[in-house]
């Protein structure tokens, strides 16, 4: 296990505007620990952009999280929303959030979204819709959604949502919700708050769920104890799903949620309370899992993918989490599933980071969360 103590960032910039590239792209070049690296404003103007999806190599959607789903092609933000998404709870944190695609998708044409729902009294929860994606003379839309999951307990609070998607090997889906800004809710194990979960395409819970019978716990829960994780990715080699979430005034953490398992908030953390107030009983104690790597102070994690691509040798296999707080991309180096080195890249450069995507060309492409959020890609440079 590592930790981040006010180290400088790694990744410094090295040159100004470097000129236009195809399609009307402004491209930046930026020196790194493996060589020097290209980015490009692929598409600007999107309201606090959350998640992405790709269709294609050249077409790409994305959520807002104002309760829009936008359509870039070949460069182009669609000026015309993709008709037919769910009402959101758009307060706070929350609104339309994440965004996977079926692993089927090619045969039916089926998205899933994750957002905030809103409820009777002012209240929210976490949902799922699945819908198919349509495109056509009259432009794209969501046909046939249906809300697939809904978070068990509602609140009027717009705090820690969760929120990420991610299909498994055998397609099944892990859906990653927060505690909602009530901690002691992630330890009750008949509350879907603070914990991952796993659904079918249906909805339904597996029958190989650690708590499939509902004895001992709702059925969906995979695993419990995570404060507010913000993103998910599923390793590459492995097949296993990895988590970053959010912690208080420190203690952000990587975890590899197994099933059964308990990850501690708020019994164990490596931050405090933004009061100072210690957390819990302290860093560790029998029953609870232990991170894979931890940051203090936080840097505000959110979306994060293992690089499985090829046009940059160097980085293969190596995992970049979004942060929130510093406005950059962490790139972590593992070894034996342990992470062994952390180098900071873009610092303050394009704002705050809020996913991050390998794309089928191999790039590494970025959702910056601004009012006039950008969609980023990062090649080598030449």
């Amino acid at each position: 296990m590592g930790s981040f103590q006010n180290r400088a960032g790694l990744a410094a910039a090295v040159v100004a505007l470097a000129g236009l590239t195809g399609g009307g792209a402004w491209a930046q070049t930026f020196d790194t620990e493996t060589g020097p690296v290209k980015v490009e404003t692929i598409a600007r103007g999107l309201d606090h952009p959350w998640g992405l999806a790709f269709l294609s190599d050249s077409l790409i959607l994305v959520t807002e999280r104002s309760g829009t789903l936008r359509l870039i092609e070949n460069g182009r933000l669609d000026p015309e929303t993709v008709a037919g998404t769910p009402p959101v709870y758009a307060r706070g944190q929350g609104g339309l959030l994440d965004i996977a695609l079926d692993p089927d998708f090619e045969n039916t044409k089926h998205v899933f979204l994750s957002f905030s729902e809103p409820r009777r009294g002012g209240k929210a929860g976490t949902a799922v819709a699945r819908a198919r994606f349509v495109r056509g003379d009259k432009g794209a839309r969501l046909a046939d959604l249906d809300i697939i999951f809904r978070q068990n307990i509602a609140t009027a609070s717009g705090l820690h949502f969760g929120s990420r998607l991610v299909f498994a090997d055998d397609k099944t889906l892990f859906v990653t919700i927060g505690e909602r800004g009530r901690r002691e809710r992630a330890q009750d194990p008949f509350d879907h708050a603070g914990s991952v979960i796993r659904i079918d395409r249906d909805g339904n819970a597996p029958a190989d769920n650690p708590f499939a019978d509902g004895k001992a716990a709702l059925p969906e829960i995979w695993s419990t104890g995570h404060r507010n994780p913000q993103g998910a990715a599923r390793h590459p080699g492995t097949g296993e799903l990895w988590t970053v979430a959010h912690g208080a005034r420190g203690g952000d953490e990587i975890n590899r949620p197994q099933p059964g398992r308990n990850y501690g908030w708020p019994v164990i953390s490596y931050g405090v309370h933004y009061s100072g107030a210690k957390i819990g009983v302290g860093t560790e104690k029998p029953g609870y899992e232990q991170p894979v790597y931890y940051w203090d102070p936080s840097i505000a994690p959110s979306g994060m993918t293992f690089y499985d691509g090829d046009l940059i040798p160097a980085w293969s296999g190596n995992l970049f989490v979004g942060a929130l707080k510093y406005e950059l991309i962490a790139r972590l180096v593992l070894d034996g599933g342990k992470v062994v080195h952390e180098e900071r890249l873009l610092a303050g450069e394009f704002g705050r980071i809020r996913d991050v995507r390998t794309g089928p060309d191999g790039a590494l492409w970025l959702l910056t969360d601004d009012g006039d959020g950008r969609l980023l890609r990062l090649t080598p440079a030449p």
